[in-house]
């Protein structure tokens, strides 16, 4: 199995989507603060695209959370 299709990653990219929603952000609003496109974005949370820790943090600081906080 694909680790983008393991149940444990998928709980993890929907967390990220809830957040990123609970902060009223769109994609779009994301992407520009990560500096990325919309597209890239959407790959992440449509699991055609991993996260890597690096990017997690920022995607995080993006959102303005605590990766120590994400994680409890």
């Amino acid at each position: 199995m694909s680790s983008l299709h393991d149940p444990r990653y998928r709980a993890f990219i929907r967390k990220l989507i809830e957040l990123r929603e609970s902060k009223v952000m769109t994609q779009v609003q994301l992407a520009s603060s990560l500096k990325k496109p919309q597209s890239y974005v959407a790959k992440v949370e449509n699991f055609d695209r991993r996260l890597d820790i690096i990017e997690l943090q920022d995607w995080l600081n993006a959102l303005d959370i605590e990766i120590s906080k994400f994680f409890n």
